[in-house]
């Protein structure tokens, strides 16, 4: 089961994570958040407890949407140290999302796991 956030605790769950979290924007309406989710409950397994997933449903959190600038829907942003490292959005089909969470997973995975309040973004990883 994958943790549902919202505006109230975004901040904690989020932001405030020592670890990197992968944010799956998403709306009950959306057929393609739908599709998505077996592959970001794989991605969950795989990555253990190394990077965390949540969902916010973009409806019901409209400040966060507006924040985070979302265009369409689904929309994944990786978030560490309170920072956006990746952002996907417009997936072009399956394969393509699953590339982009392998990259993911690798640069993530094995690197040393000392967390620090930098402002620096350059992990060296593809932005989708």
């Amino acid at each position: 089961m994958v943790l549902s956030v919202s505006e109230r605790t975004f901040t904690q769950e989020v932001l405030e994570s020592p670890i990197p979290v992968l944010v799956n924007f998403e709306a009950p309406w959306c057929g393609l958040c739908k599709i998505i989710q077996p592959l970001l409950l794989q991605f969950k397994s795989q990555c253990g407890d190394q990077i965390k997933l949540v969902n916010v449903n973009a409806d019901d959190n409209f400040k966060l949407a507006t924040t985070y600038r979302l265009k369409s829907l689904p929309t994944l942003l990786l978030i560490e140290n309170g920072i956006v490292r990746q952002r996907l959005e417009s997936f072009r089909g399956r394969e393509d999302l699953l590339q982009a969470l392998e990259e993911i997973k690798i640069c993530y995975i094995n690197r040393p796991k000392t967390y620090k309040k930098s402002k620096i973004a350059d992990l060296n990883c593809r932005s989708a």
